[in-house]
């Protein structure tokens, strides 16, 4: 007679586990809570430090500064809700278990999966020696975000690089909107004329979604920018301050050119978790593998993915953790109660573009690169109304209300959509 199986068991036991605190994991926990407060509800996250990520384009810009972007993340646990400062390790989705880098075994009835995506540093050879001097910055560092705005004054004119890996990356609209603030700077320092502004792009196309390029490529035009694509930073020797890129020629073949500069904003490669990736959760290419519409796994039943760590074709952004929160939130709870999975995701993302210091460009979009505006009207026109949103409210609503769960309902007017042409 065969003896049964043991089954590993949990050392802890949770209705809804979250792996990941940063926008996503907050605000599914506190909109959770607030839909039922007698759920068990913990959140798996080994920082103590939580960061409002938008907001880094304008400490890179002198806008803000870092320490508005920051906040305990204690303090921003919902109540009720149990922390454990500890990273994930490992899944054992058919034992419903996560076990945490401390040995420490958690088990749930429902996961949601949203730890974010992780910076690939290394990847360009030399850059992490050269990160945050000789003239090397980025504002996805939180290390070395004000070093930006630091290099941004200092520059006398000369050459200024600005890069952009291939996607998916987080706020794909980030690397650019640097390139505005700073050509923007120096036109009104009187240096623009003797800057050579170079912004070299991995891929083929200034930004995803059409409806909005003609704006921006009429700022990239305006400053005078130098726009290269197909030009994938690879190494940065910050001592001879050069940069190597990988350049794709229009035959697909490849080669090698070094570039001189005064300053460099890098952006980095950008991917899933190496612990996201060795799991069974993964897609081929790393991505949590989830139901585009319903943020559901495609295999486990149990599990639910959000915010920068899911493989479907949305933008990266904050505002997607946003739209996505209450649709994780009701089909956990629907999947609990055991009534149909119904709520939908349906792609929405918004890229705040900021073209010059005081005007906006307000890209909003959903799957497939569809406009979805929010206001009436053409919101591919530069607006200080969309700085406004950018600089003083929607960091009041992320903090405020998103945070919090309540509910942050904005309707899309696709008739409101002009004529593209």
């Amino acid at each position: 007679m065969t003896e049964p199986v043991s089954r590993p068991q949990p050392d802890q036991q949770f209705t809804v586990l979250i792996v990941g605190g940063g926008a996503a994991g907050i605000s599914i926990a506190a909109k959770l809570r607030r839909e039922r407060p007698a759920l068990s509800v913990a959140i798996i996250d080994p920082a103590t430090t939580h960061a409002y990520q938008p907001g880094w384009t304008l400490v890179g810009a002198g806008v803000m500064t870092l320490k508005q972007t920051l906040r305990q993340e204690g303090g921003l646990i919902p109540e009720g809700v149990t922390w454990f400062r500890a990273a994930a390790a490992s899944f054992q989705p058919d034992d419903n278990i996560v076990t945490l880098d401390n040995g420490k075994r958690i088990g749930y009835r429902r996961l949601v999966v949203c730890p974010g995506l992780q910076l690939d540093w290394d990847k360009i050879e030399g850059l992490t020696d050269t990160l945050g001097k000789n003239g090397v910055c980025s504002n996805y560092s939180m290390q070395h975000v004000e070093y930006t705005w630091t290099c941004i004054q200092t520059l006398n004119g000369g050459k200024a690089l600005f890069t952009q890996p291939p996607m998916p990356i987080k706020c794909a609209g980030a690397p650019q909107k640097i390139v505005y603030l700073a050509s923007d700077f120096w036109r009104k320092e009187g240096t623009l004329n003797r800057t050579d502004v170079e912004f070299l792009l991995a891929g083929d196309a200034l930004f995803g979604v059409s409806y909005y390029r003609p704006s921006l490529q009429f700022a990239i035009d305006y400053y005078g920018v130098n726009l290269l694509y197909k030009h994938n930073l690879v190494a940065v020797d910050g001592r001879t301050k050069t940069a190597t890129f990988d350049v794709t020629a229009p035959d697909g073949t490849t080669s090698r050119e070094t570039r001189a500069f005064d300053m460099l904003h890098v952006t980095p490669p950008q991917s899933a978790p190496d612990f996201i990736k060795s799991s069974p959760l993964a897609n081929a290419a790393g991505w949590v593998d989830v139901d585009p519409s319903t943020l559901r796994h495609v295999k486990y039943d149990t599990i639910f993915g959000a915010g920068d760590v899911i493989g479907t074709s949305n933008a990266k952004t904050a505002a997607a953790a946003r739209a996505q929160t209450p649709v994780v939130a009701a089909n956990v709870i629907a999947s609990l109660e055991g009534t149909p999975v119904t709520a939908s995701y349906d792609g929405y993302g918004a890229c705040p573009l900021t073209v010059a210091y005081g005007k906006v460009v307000l890209a909003e979009f959903l799957y497939g690169g569809k406009p979805a505006p929010s206001f009436p009207y053409d919101q591919r026109k530069p607006s200080s109304f969309a700085w406004m949103l950018k600089t003083k409210v929607f960091p009041r609503v992320y903090w405020d209300m998103m945070l919090k769960g309540r509910d942050i309902s904005v309707p899309h007017h696709p008739e409101w959509i002009k004529d593209a042409g």
